[in-house]
């Protein structure tokens, strides 16, 4: 599906690339952090491939702070260096992609785990028209892992995990999200309009990419250790793990508050529809103390369902997601009109119930209550009261969020 986009004030899907003409077919980009024992490796790698298969291209060094002589090996053996002040994995990229004046791009890491003698396959799929085309190491995606190249629960755990998950979730149509050796157009890296500056950067294109619809192909590479033997790889195993995960939840509201609040929802309702008759089962009477349990459920539950949808037009909004047709139907419905009517109804209701309660205490001298009688009607009260001021409020601001803005 093709896209166009250039102005940030447009809706993703509005957005168009302007025309434009480059310097050179491709642009090969290493981000690098004192990477001078692997850096020289890589660099030659990447021209010797070049060469050999007529590619007109240059590389370039983004640097990202680097104090053991980096950026002279580079500048040495002819790689352009751009420093980027901004720390962070994702910085040093897009700093790096910033300068970049070729057509396609291809980025890597600096530490000679990935074969840049790879380049001419990853440039073919690029001519081919695909949008992102994306190394893939794990065996189930037909690629290879060479003894000690990857932690084991990385191989085993971390990274399976995140890719079933990025496929089920966002049906990215591959099998290996944490690969650092992939290519991709100029014009779709600037139609995404990528945001993350850490690590999430490379999960964030896939994501993207897969979510906008954007070409995508994979290509199995073999993964080598990684070639630096005086430093630890930048990579934290827990750290990065829960960043991932955390993005992917930001990404996807649908698993992170929709269907958890629909699940705390029918949990209440079920608990009502048991617990005001009073019904028993197995001999265990579900009585006013099931019924406030359940009011929290349905409270609870209809927060997390209004935050799933104020965080989907949030992110719809910013272009951090593409326009859902499903949201907009449900718009369409769901006016700030009928919101208020329908939270009027349910305030109303919920004091009618109060005020047939305190008319009950009234009756009895305001005195001693059956509370197993009157917390029937005081419970129900107090949570429709609460629903529908939550509705008051999630209204206005929906509203807020819709308003056209440059």
């Amino acid at each position: 599906m093709t896209r166009t986009a250039v102005d940030p004030s447009a809706s993703f899907s509005e957005r168009e690339v302007a025309p434009r003409s480059y310097a050179v077919e491709l642009s090969v980009v290493m981000p690098c952090l004192n990477e001078a024992e692997t850096l020289g490796t890589c660099i030659r790698k990447a021209q010797r491939a070049m060469a050999e298969h007529g590619i007109d291209g240059e590389i370039i060094v983004a640097d990202n702070g680097s104090i053991d002589g980096s950026q002279e090996l580079a500048a040495g053996l002819g790689a352009r260096v751009v420093s980027v002040p901004g720390k962070g994995y994702g910085n040093a990229l897009m700093g790096g992609i910033a300068t970049a004046q070729g057509r396609y791009v291809i980025m890597g890491d600096a530490d000679d785990s990935y074969d840049f003698s790879e380049i001419p396959r990853f440039l073919e799929g690029l001519r081919d028209g695909h949008d992102l085309v994306q190394g893939c190491r794990l065996p189930s995606g037909g690629g290879r892992i060479m003894t000690g190249a990857m932690p084991f629960l990385h191989r085993w755990w971390g990274n399976p995990m995140f890719s079933f998950l990025v496929r089920q979730w966002f049906r990215a149509p591959i099998h290996d999200v944490y690969c650092g050796l992939r290519g991709f157009s100029r014009e779709s890296y600037e139609r995404l309009g990528l945001q993350c500056t850490g690590m999430e950067f490379g999960v964030e294109m896939v994501i993207k990419s897969s979510l906008f619809q954007e070409r995508i192909a994979e290509i199995p590479i073999t993964l080598h250790p990684d070639g630096r033997k005086t430093r630890a790889p930048h990579l934290r195993t827990f750290r990065d793990g829960w960043r991932t995960l955390r993005f992917f939840l930001m990404y996807s509201p649908r698993w992170l508050f929709l269907v958890p609040g629909l699940v705390l929802i029918l949990l209440g309702a079920v608990g009502y529809a048991l617990a005001l008759p009073g019904a028993t089962f197995r001999g265990v009477t579900l009585d006013v103390h099931t019924l406030l349990f359940s009011s929290l459920f349905l409270l609870l539950g209809y927060q997390s369902v209004q935050f799933s949808v104020l965080t989907k037009t949030f992110a719809i909004a910013e272009s951090l997601l593409p326009p859902d047709p499903r949201l907009e139907r449900f718009y369409q419905v769901a006016t700030l009109e009928r919101g208020l009517l329908l939270a009027a109804v349910a305030i109303l209701g919920g004091v009618v119930l109060l005020g047939i309660a305190v008319r009950q205490w009234q009756l009895a001298g305001f005195g001693d209550l059956d509370y197993a009688r009157t917390m029937r009607v005081v419970i129900p009260g107090v949570t429709l009261a609460a629903l529908g001021f939550q509705t008051v409020l999630s209204g206005f601001f929906l509203s807020i969020l819709g308003i056209p803005r440059r």
